[in-house]
Order: C-alpha cells, then structure tokens, then sequence
C-alpha cells in the first residue's frame, strides 16, 4: 500500500503541477471526510504519516471514561486497559481506525473531497502562476471554435482569444500557432480563464520590445501607440540618447525589424514618428505620411488645431475613411482640422488670435520676424511669388518699397492679385517702423521762423505734396492715417 500511495503521489505531482505539500494536505482532508461520514464526527480524528511520507494512518483519540456516554469520543476503562495496560480514567488514547472499515458512501464522500481539493488547489496553482504574466507574450496553439471564440492550447491550460481580440486581417485553423497578449486571468466555477488579445496597443508594444533591443533595454521608448486593428497602427518613440534615432532604431537596418513586426500582425501598416514635446511639430509628424506645410494652433485649451497641406497631399493627411487623421487625433491628443493652402486662405481667422494663442507656446516670432520671404506667406499665391522672384523681389519688404507704376509693369500680376498680397502681409507680418515716429513739423524745415498758427497753415497745406511714406516712398498728405500704398500707419506731430 505505501508503494502504491507514493506512486500515486508521484504521479499527481507529474499531471496536475501540484506541489507535495499539497497532495498530502489533500489526503489527509479525504481521510478526515471519510471519517465524519462514518461516525457523524471528526473532531477527534487525526492523520498521522511515516517519516518517509509513504504511508497515512488515520486515529480516533478517545477520552478513557468509567462508563461511555459517546462511544465516538469515548473508551470504557476496561476496554482501554486491554490496549495499554497503565491506562486510567481521564487519559486519551489514539486508537487506529481501519480505513477498510469505512462504508461505500463514506468512501464515495471522501473521493468527492479529494477530487474538490484538488481541483481547488490546481486552480489556485495556475492563478498564482498566470497573473503575474497579465500584460506578457504567450505562445500557444488553436484547438477549437465555438461562437468566434478561439480556444488555444496553452499546455496546462487552455486559453481563450475572444472574437472581439481578433484582428480582422488574420484567419486561423487547427494546431495553428498564436501569439497572443494576456489580457486577464479569472477565476471561475469551472477552473481558470486566460483571456487572450492580438488587437490590444500593448500586444504590439510587446512585439516591438521582442524585436527592437533599444526599447528593451529603455533606450528608446514608446510615448504612446494608436491602433485600428488589421489597418494602420501609429507609434511615437523618443530617444533617451543623442546619439540615437529612435524612429531608425524601430525600422532597422534595411528595414528589417519593423518587417518582422508586420510580419507577426499580418501584414497591418505601421506608421513610427518621432514624438515632439513641441505639440505643432507632433501634429506635423503624427499626420505622416503626408507632408504637412504649416500647423495653426486654434484653441490650446480646446485642444483644437489646423493642419495646413497642399492639394495633392490632402488626401494622403486625411486618409482612407479619414483613417488617417482620426488616429493622429487619438496620438496627439489634439482635435486637427486639415485645409488645403486655398480651404485655409478663405477661413476667418485673425492673425491676432494665431499669434495670441501662439505665444503661449513661446513661439510668436513665426508670425513676424519668422516670415520674411513673400514665398512664406500661408496662402500666397505660388505664380505671383515667382513672378516677384523673377524680378528679383524675393523678401516682403522689398515688395513695400515698389511704387505703383513699377508693380503696373509685372507681367501676369493684375491689381486684384497685388490687393489679396498686401492683405496677407498685413495679416501675417508685423511691421515695424525703425526710428521712432516721425515729426513732419514745418517748424522742423524753418527752425526760427516765427508765424502765427494761421498764417502758417497755408504753407504747410501747400508742403503737403512734398511728403513722402517714410517705408516705401509713395506720397502722402497730413490727413491721412494709413499709406495708401504700403499701408503702413503714419502719426504728425507739430511743435508749438
């Protein structure tokens, strides 16, 4: 019997993972079921093993009494003295209990408990084991469908890839090999449940830290990834060191680790940028592939911002079903409108509230000083700002200083097309005039001169033709506030 109970042991401990500690607890509470089945009781049993742990024995301690009351819990003075002679009333003796002894359905209620222990301590094993890996790669095989779901083999248990998890891209058949996240590990009436993903952005975070040693090892790490499982995922990285390029590091030399990556997704595109604390150029990168010309930030604390592209890169910005930009939106963070240069030259927007709004990015010089060459203008037309660049008008202030009749001789330039420029340089560019204001006092021309105010008038009225636009040389009279030529704002002052 001892072998045959060792082997059993043995062999418990091979098929269920279950420690040796556990298997003899396990007896142990049989034998004691076992025993309350048969005599009501089991306050007084006790399991006891050999040193060798091959053999169990189960006693009944009895209180030695002069007349039993209980015959479960009580022995008869003469009785116990036929077992040990120097027995007295008021001691304990442990008499062995045959399990032999023990009827049909005590052994069956006995089974029942063993059975229960063990499948309780099995569960408890694998929970202990399994949720510590929630958030890890596990590899396992396809046993089954039933309802969508994918039942995988994961060797001592079996796991589930709901249909919710599943890619769409992807289709599997019998003894199929997955890779899968652990998304949750339960307990339920029936034993454990290991609840698998391939759609989850931490799945594809694993894959990339399996394949990518920088992101192992925290030399480049992911800001935050952006998925529409089986179509495009979206990764920002950055790098903790100069000296390396966190998107490179992803792709690999010709290619060849994000080529493993897409491998394991099925063929899903991937898109990795850089990410930028500066939230105008993420949004610049979060909308590859397309180029982005310009971002206007509308509202900060809306979160809300324009992306201005050219015509053949709007549909690239936005793309399929506006896959595109919804998933950029959802990596940034941010709202993004995209225009096109002639969407974004018709909207309403006051250079004042981009520059207002601007600055609480420290970046308000892009609305002035930034913005020098006519070519830079957001909106301008491309045909007038080479036709300036052909007659060598490259920079804004140069256009300023032409006078009407050398702006009437451009070739392909109407009046309407001069009007819109001047428009976007006023709205887009501070002007700044150098020197402080001018003082046009004809005291100034005649210092000395003494004339009453009223004789003086007339002379000055008579000079007015003679004065010119301090920055572009058209001419100007002392009624006016505003160049009619450049624009720019003009303020007289007179000496009394």
């Amino acid at each position: 019997m001892a072998t045959d109970m060792s082997e059993a042991i043995h062999q418990l401990i091979q098929d269920k993972g279950i420690s040796e500690e556990l298997i003899l607890r396990t007896i142990e509470n049989t034998l004691v079921a076992a025993y309350k089945r048969k005599f009501g009781n089991a306050d007084n049993a006790i399991v006891r093993w050999s040193d060798d742990n091959r053999e169990v024995s189960i006693y009944a301690k009895k209180t030695i009494m002069d007349g039993v009351y209980d015959p479960v819990a009580e022995i008869d003075l003469e009785e116990a003295r036929e077992l040990n002679p120097d027995a007295e009333i008021g001691d304990e003796l442990l008499i062995e209990v045959d399990p032999k002894e023990f009827d049909r359905i005590s052994v069956q209620s006995a089974k029942q408990t063993a059975h229960q222990s063990i499948r309780e301590i099995q569960k408890d094993s694998l929970y202990s084991e399994y949720k510590d890996k929630v958030g890890e790669i596990i590899i396992g095989y396809y046993q089954r469908e039933r309802n969508g779901t994918i039942y995988v083999d994961l060797g001592k248990i079996e796991g589930i890839l709901p249909k919710k998890y599943q890619s769409p891209r992807e289709v599997y058949h019998v003894n199929d090999r997955i890779k899968a996240l652990i998304t949750e590990v339960n307990k339920i009436p029936a034993g454990l449940q290991i609840v698998l993903s391939r759609t989850h952005t931490d799945f594809v975070r694993a894959i990339f830290e399996l394949e990518v040693p920088e992101i192992y090892d925290k030399t480049v790490e992911i800001h935050k990834i952006v998925r529409e499982p089986g179509y495009r995922i979206k990764l920002a990285v950055y790098s903790n060191r100069d000296d390396v390029d966190p998107v490179g590091a992803c792709v690999g030399l010709k290619g060849v680790r994000i080529q493993a990556v897409i491998r394991e997704l099925e063929g899903e595109k991937i898109d990795i940028l850089k990410y930028d604390p500066d939230p105008r150029r993420f949004i610049k990168n979060a909308l590859s592939p397309a180029e982005v010309r310009d971002v206007i930030i509308l509202d900060e604390a809306k979160h809300q911002a324009l992306a201005v592209v050219t015509d053949s890169q709007l549909s690239l910005a936005i793309g399929k079903q506006g896959l595109n930009v919804r998933l950029a939106n959802r990596l940034v963070d941010w709202n993004i409108d995209v225009k096109t240069d002639v969407q974004f030259g018709e909207m309403d927007i006051s250079a004042e509230s981009r520059r207002a709004v601007s600055e609480l990015f420290g970046d308000s010089e892009e609305y002035g000083e930034e913005i020098s060459r006519i070519s830079e203008l957001p909106g301008v037309d491309p045909a007038i700002a080479q036709a300036l660049l052909d007659i060598e008008i490259e920079y804004i202030e140069d256009f300023l200083a032409l006078g009407d009749e050398e702006l009437s001789t451009l070739n392909g330039v109407t009046a309407e097309h001069l009007e819109t420029l001047r428009k976007l340089i006023e709205e887009y560019v501070e002007i700044v005039e150098e020197g402080g204001e001018e003082e046009l006092s004809p005291a100034e021309e005649a210092p000395g001169a003494e004339s009453p105010p009223d004789e003086a008038q007339e002379p000055e009225e008579e000079a007015a033709e003679d004065y010119e636009c301090p920055e572009c040389g058209a001419k100007i009279t002392l009624d006016m506030t505003n160049c009619p030529n450049c624009g720019i704002g003009l303020s007289f002052e007179y000496e009394e």
